[in-house]
């Protein structure tokens, strides 16, 4: 998980975020899920999956390429409403891990990339990671408090948090 991360944080620290005046934020989230990591692997990996796991979404399609493919592009949809569209960058079947990113969105962030990871615990179990990279989308200075690199770094994390309580719930039952 350690060399994910090192490596997702190096290939996104010569973004122009940063020559922009908007740090680069990292949201990294943990949970361990009593269920094993191939199962847990097999529920999370399909790029069309994530309303079946994550309470904030209602629908997601994939709209184009194919999915669990690099390049298969995914509508997810809020439950309140927007959609937005990320992108399959990666996907290791042997590591139980994915990275993909945001194309379009309607939240005020930007340039955001992200990995999720199942590894075993030792003891049967999993341990799943969530972690993103990402920015503001918001240039300035001074953003109002809404676009703000702690309201944004805290709308990662709680989605992130949501979504691994219930998958933990979800994989658990």
């Amino acid at each position: 998980m350690k060399r994910l991360a090192i490596a997702l944080l190096g290939l996104l620290v010569s973004y122009p975020a940063l020559a922009e005046n908007r740090s680069l934020l990292v949201v990294s989230e943990v949970i361990d899920i009593n269920a094993p990591p191939a199962k847990v692997w097999n529920f999370v990996k399909p790029f069309d999956s994530v309303p079946r796991w994550h309470p904030a979404f209602s629908a997601t399609e994939i709209v184009s390429g194919r999915d669990g493919k690099v390049g298969a592009i995914r509508a997810l949809t809020f439950k309140d409403g927007p959609t937005f569209t990320e992108e399959l960058l990666a996907i290791n079947e042997q590591s139980m891990a994915f990275t993909y990113c945001i194309v379009e969105s309607p939240l005020p962030i930007d340039r955001y990339v992200s990995s999720m990871s199942v590894k075993p615990d030792g003891r049967g179990g999993s341990v799943v990671a969530w972690v993103g990279v990402f920015s503001r989308k918001n240039p300035r200075d001074n953003p109002p408090d809404a676009e703000s690199d702690a309201t944004v770094a805290g709308l990662v994390t709680g989605a992130y948090q949501a979504g691994l309580q219930n998958l933990k719930k979800v994989m658990e039952q």
